[in-house]
């Protein structure tokens, strides 16, 4: 570590001790946090079942816990239990708000929890009449909006399985992720709306759908134009609104549901890893994987998390900034089962200014509210305060991913946005749906620290030989099974592509790919990705430690670090956004350079600092250090459809700056 690791928040004595944490470390009287994790992976059969039961699972649970299998990822959880995961989320029927959804300033609307199970038993009779049953593919081309959660509820709740895009993909995007899946059934939108305009995505879909032969019904919904929701399929001005004269297979959401009157749900019961989602990998390397994850490892570990880490409660208020494309939609989704109201936002999160999420939390009394570190270093970078501006005393816990939390991240929430407020930065990733390191109630949290594992999950870090590492970076490992570890790959019928992405480096302990170092207080820090790692002379080097550094100077807006194959070595190459009224001059770099080698070390130094105007990101906003990495050596980026901005990329085409 290089940096100062202060104390930053700690639990009230009264909040820790009613926290629900905090009840199940009294049960099993144990000291503190660290010895409630310790014991939860040396009995995991006790924790898991004591999750099970505390956290409310409906279903049938079966007499064994867990059944090991001659590899770590064939060992099964609850191999003859019986749930439907839909059931557990559809467990409220009262008239009290269920979700709130905003759509920038153009919609704003909520549907009661009766609402909501009324609005799904429909869905379910008209997906059950076309034929969809256990196993079919239900897949969604949809913005954050209610009509997805129904959807997918509908789908789930017949054993199908539900697999989503946001409305940003261009339509080859869909075609390489539902294109491997072959679903059944598309739920589309008209439109969307991003930074005040509307974004029509009635041709895109017309094109993906047209290549889809196994999709039988394309259920339109009707966001930016809901007076044409109503009417008969096929007729574009009165039903659906991507219907064509050549394709009778579009129908209206409303009209799809509307066929049908609500009634009771007969759930029916499926094995605990009946396959519930496929989630895929960014695919900016190649066609994307195709995830599988079980229903019952999924609701579980998201229990465990929402009610234990999150203490999350009935009647509270659930926010995640997230599209459908990115997994922590499904992990906000879940919070249903906890009771909670979800709070949905679909848009830019700066239009028409910096503060109009804070305005939505303190409007709804927020209390969880969940978000980026991206978006976190933007608002810091604009100045938002919100500090005296809002009344945020509702919120008791701010979650933080999609990348490493800053040192000054955390600094910048506590000065300027939430003086009190529980801040965990969290990670895990799409591999599991949920997080291996992430925050708990019963500890402090420390500047640029997640606060530790997850309970349940073997989290270790190792270095290159697998030994085990109390200090120091090395890679994050899982070294026992956990319920949410996927079902297996799709099309990959010997598991070699799964065994491959995650057992090949360190063969029976799950490799994350993530380059992280344990802290003295038993807290984590990432650093970034091993496979983005840097290696100057054989040092292996996090991004996240330069960006951290670098991203301070007033001069810089955003920055990516990549290594380029240099005179049988690797060097450093750092690629920055300036800001509006800053130059690149050698002043500049050599100020660059100064604060990296202070801050960090020699070997982080940057061989070549060059200035972009854009950096490209992944659709979930991230970074993506290994298309850039590609680019720089000449090499092709095999789906550049998975980028939010695919044009970023010849910005790196034939640098002349690196030729020498």
């Amino acid at each position: 570590m290089t940096f100062d690791t202060s104390l930053k928040w700690k639990p009230s004595p009264d909040a820790e001790l009613k926290s629900q944490m905090h009840h199940l470390l009294e049960e099993q009287k144990l000291a503190d946090f660290h010895g409630l994790w310790r014991w939860s992976v040396e009995h995991k059969e006790d924790f898991w079942s004591k999750v099970w039961d505390s956290c409310g699972m409906i279903g049938d649970k079966g007499k064994t816990v867990y059944k090991p299998g001659t590899k770590m990822q064939d060992g099964r959880f609850f191999p003859d239990s019986k749930i439907n995961f839909a059931e557990n989320l559809l467990r409220r029927r009262d008239k009290e708000v269920a979700i709130v959804f905003k759509g920038e300033d153009k919609v704003e609307r909520s549907i009661t929890y009766k609402e909501l199970y009324d609005q799904v038993s429909q869905l379910r009779q008209a997906l059950k009449a076309l034929g969809v049953t256990k196993g079919d593919r239900v897949a969604g081309y949809l913005p954050n909006m209610p009509e997805t959660i129904m959807a997918m509820l509908a789908a789930t709740s017949l054993g199908a399985i539900w697999s989503s895009a946001s409305p940003d993909f261009g339509a080859q995007g869909v075609l390489d992720r539902f294109g491997q899946i072959e679903p059944k059934v598309l739920f589309a939108v008209d439109g969307y709306y991003y930074n005040g305009k509307e974004i029509d995505c009635r041709e895109k879909v017309r094109e993906a759908a047209g290549k889809l032969p196994s999709v039988k019904k394309v259920v339109t919904a009707s966001y930016c134009h809901p007076e044409r929701s109503e009417g008969s399929p096929g007729n574009k001005k009165q039903g659906d609104p991507s219907a064509s004269p050549q394709d009778d297979r579009f129908v209206s959401f409303d009209a799809f549901k509307n066929a049908y009157q609500p009634e009771e749900i007969k759930f029916e019961r499926f094995e605990f890893n009946l396959p519930l989602y496929i989630m895929f990998s960014s695919g900016t390397t190649g066609i994307p994987k195709c995830i599988v994850h079980g229903a019952g490892g999924v609701l579980l570990q998201h229990l465990k998390e929402h009610k234990l880490h999150c203490d999350i409660r009935k009647g509270d208020k659930v926010f995640y900034f997230t599209t459908c494309g990115w997994m922590m939609w499904n992990w906000l989704v879940s919070a249903l089962a906890s009771e909670a109201t979800l709070m949905l936002f679909d848009g830019s999160p700066f239009y028409p200014d910096g503060y109009v999420l804070f305005k939505y939390a303190e409007k709804y009394k927020c209390t969880l509210f969940g978000t980026s570190a991206k978006y976190i270093d933007s608002l810091r970078t604009g100045n938002i305060v919100t500090k005296g501006k809002y009344k945020l005393d509702t919120i008791r816990m701010m979650t933080s991913t999609g990348s490493p939390l800053s040192p000054e991240g955390f600094d910048y929430v506590y000065d300027q946005i939430l003086p009190n407020v529980h801040l965990a930065s969290i990670s895990g990733g799409t591999d599991i749906v949920s997080c291996f390191v992430l925050g708990n109630p019963l500890q402090p949290v420390r500047r640029g620290e997640i606060q530790g594992p997850g309970l349940g999950m073997d989290v270790d870090v190792i270095d290159s030989d697998g030994k085990p590492m109390k200090e120091g970076k090395g890679e994050l490992v899982c070294k026992t099974p956990f319920p949410c570890m996927p079902v297996g790959f799709w099309n990959d019928p010997q598991g070699e592509k799964y065994s491959k992405a995650y057992f090949e480096k360190f063969p029976g302990i799950w490799c994350h790919g993530d380059w992280c170092e344990w802290t003295e207080h038993g807290g984590l820090i990432i650093h970034g990705r091993s496979d983005a790692t840097l290696n100057p002379g054989g040092v292996r080097i996090g991004t996240a430690e330069i960006y951290r550094l670098v991203e301070q100077l007033p001069e810089i807006k955003e920055s990516i670090a990549v290594g380029q194959d240099w005179d049988n070595d690797v060097r450093v190459v750092l690629f920055v956004i300036l800001q509006p009224d800053a130059k690149l001059d050698e002043d500049l770099v050599k100020k660059i350079k100064k604060v990296i080698r202070e801050g960090a070390s020699p070997r982080h130094v940057p061989a070549k600092v060059i200035a972009v105007a854009d950096i490209p990101r992944t659709k979930s906003n991230k970074i993506t250090e290994l298309a850039v990495r590609e680019v720089i050596h000449g090499r092709p980026v095999k789906n550049s459809e998975a980028l939010a901005n695919p044009e970023a990329l010849k910005l790196y085409e034939n640098l002349e700056a690196l030729k020498s």
